[in-house]
């Protein structure tokens, strides 16, 4: 969640409401149809494509234009749950991420084309960067004229608070890479309080030799910085308004819009930010006077709402929810609907993650593989529109996906094989009603996918115990070390697009820790070595070597079980212009809305 800014993988924070249902392009409705199509892994595969690295031009604002966009109004966001964090630093998951581009800056951001295609750029930066000592080293030199909400002037001071703060207690949730490139695995020991106690990383490290300056030092080559600066994790947090803990409720603004009402759990209203410039701002846009986030409407509501267009939903937006399988039909096959979606495979794949702490027999993690009904859960997420079966744990979207790898059969028995689970199981040794204790995000789609995960394991002699938990918090929750649950339903995508924004945050054993997306706990050192090996290799040998990390964490350990590939099907009204779906959020590009009639 997220996540995720990925191509920005995050764990997944999307919900939707079940359904089995199988879209044929049939309907009841009359009149005005529309080719039924879904997005295919030939798109997927489009999406995969290298990121460029945008120089001193790229990164200077304004951003370019978006055809016939006007200015004012207000964007009606629909929303069914609250947002997991706005602390910069918490946010690893994809609901949070996509809110970030509102308020948020960071040294880089992703600038994205017509045809989806990504070059990172300077946000507060003046360029992507520029690497000297093999890339080793990077240098950043910040724009004139970035400024927080208050005028305050955003300085190297500012950068270096906002990486140093990632190495306290007080972030718990957010993205690792850029601290673990500067100081190791172990990088709170570096630094254990952050910044708040006046102790800073040596200049040897991270450096600020003026006001406009941040160097960063590597022991290795980090080419792929200026990806996971762009990253939402590692948007500004201004010293002067850190507030710590708080902070994830009331963040400053540097971006084109601010806060000015929060009622957590129901509503939040951004107004335009008067400090943001947008000469210095070659991505985001501020057409509308601002967004009003409802955080209380379920998915079915938001596609019933948008479907039928009228009033306030004229001017609405399905944020990162998908429309609602059960309504898919009358959307997908009625032209003037269908006319208002954005649609795009996604970089995530959902698995069931195993604990590895309590469930340590492979036979009963290969049991349970084999068991899951893929297709229903497939169905469930809205048919082809929602995904499709997966047989690895690398999504299309990555360079190097293979179609053809199934290691468990699901591409000839999508849903599952029941005899080959049920021999694993007696070979197990397995009792009949040995409790399995499984938590699910108490959302549409977790609720669904909890019926159809109880079923199948309720046919192999476990008692599931299912234990609900609050959306906002579910992956805080199972990322804790000592949780109590067996397996969980988890999704995660790349945070660019490249292996090792999967494998090394989700199978790292190096970095099994409290707020670790490496949710089943794997520390397997052959699986650990491939991926040192694999990060310091050039791209063509890296590919080998991610490839044998991937099938040994598959095949030999199973820490968690592929489920499906992930699509997207989003919904707006039709005062909404400048919607586009974002190859770099997965979502509806927050960047270049604005209303056709203000």
């Amino acid at each position: 969640m997220k996540p995720i800014r990925t191509r920005t993988a995050r764990a997944v924070a999307v919900a939707v409401v079940a359904g089995s249902l199988a879209l044929t392009g049939c309907s009841g409705n009359s009149g005005n149809k529309a080719k039924d199509e879904s997005k295919s892994q030939e798109d997927a595969a489009a999406q995969s494509k290298p990121v460029a690295y945008g120089d001193v031009k790229a990164s200077t604002g304004p951003a370019e234009e978006v055809a016939g966009a006007k200015s004012g109004g207000i964007v009606n966001v629909y929303m069914q749950s609250d947002l997991s964090h706005m602390d910069p630093g918490q946010i690893y998951v994809s609901d949070a991420g996509q809110f970030a581009n509102l308020i948020h800056r960071g040294l880089t951001n992703f600038q994205e084309d017509e045809k989806g295609n990504l070059t990172v750029v300077g946000d507060i930066a003046t360029d992507s960067g520029k690497s000297s000592d093999g890339g080793k080293t990077w240098t950043y030199t910040l724009k004139d004229g970035i400024k927080d909400e208050d005028g305050n002037a955003i300085t190297s001071a500012d950068v270096r608070h906002t990486i140093e703060r990632m190495y306290s207690k007080v972030i718990f949730d957010g993205p690792t890479y850029v601290q673990t490139w500067l100081s190791g695995a172990k990088y709170r020991d570096a630094l254990p309080d952050g910044p708040y106690k006046g102790k800073h990383l040596p200049d040897t490290v991270l450096e600020t030799p003026d006001a406009k300056t941040v160097v960063f030092h590597f022991a290795q080559a980090q080419p792929d910085l200026p990806q996971a600066l762009a990253m939402a994790g590692y948007a500004i947090v201004p010293a002067k308004q850190d507030t710590k803990e708080k902070y994830d409720k009331a963040p400053a603004a540097l971006g084109p819009y601010k806060i000015s009402d929060y009622k957590p759990g129901k509503s939040l209203t951004l107004v335009k930010n008067d400090q943001w410039d947008p000469k210095t701002d070659s991505v985001r846009h501020q057409y509308v006077n601002g967004y009003q986030f409802t955080s209380t409407i379920d998915q079915a509501s938001q596609t019933k709402r948008l479907i039928a267009d009228q009033g306030e939903a004229k001017n609405a937006i399905q944020f990162t929810d998908s429309v609602d399988p059960a309504q898919m039909s009358t959307v997908i096959t009625n032209a003037d609907t269908k006319k208002r979606t954005i649609q795009g495979y996604q970089p995530y794949v959902w698995q069931l993650s195993f604990n590895l702490d309590r469930i340590k027999d492979k036979k009963v993690r290969d049991a349970i593989t084999y068991a899951i009904p893929n297709q229903s859960m497939v169905q469930a997420d809205g048919g082809r529109y929602g995904g499709e079966v997966a047989g690895g744990l690398m999504a299309p979207t990555l360079p190097g996906y293979d179609p053809k790898y199934d290691p468990f059969g699901k591409l000839k028995k999508p849903n599952g094989d029941l005899e080959k689970a049920k021999e694993l199981i007696k070979e197990a040794g397995v009792k009949q009603g040995t409790k399995l204790t499984y938590a699910y995000s108490n959302t549409p789609r977790g609720q669904a996918q909890m019926v159809i995960i109880k079923d199948a394991l309720g046919k192999l002699g476990f008692d599931v115990q299912a234990k609900e938990i609050e959306r906002a918090t579910f992956y805080e929750q199972v990322g804790k070390l000592k949780n109590p649950y067996d397996l969980y339903m988890t999704g995660w995508g790349q945070d660019w697009p490249s292996p090792s924004t999967v494998i090394t945050p989700v199978y790292d054993g190096n970095q099994v820790a409290d707020g670790s997306p490496n949710y089943s706990h794997i520390n397997d050192k052959q699986v650990n070595d491939l991926i040192a090996k694999a990060v310091t290799q050039q791209p063509e040998q890296a590919a080998k070597t991610w490839e044998e990390a991937h099938r040994r964490i598959v095949e030999q350990i199973n820490p968690a079980a592929p489920v499906y590939y992930s699509k997207q099907i989003q919904l707006y009204g039709s005062n909404i212009g400048g919607a586009r779906y974002s190859t770099e959020s997965s979502y509806i590009d927050i960047n270049d809305l604005f209303l056709k009639q203000p």
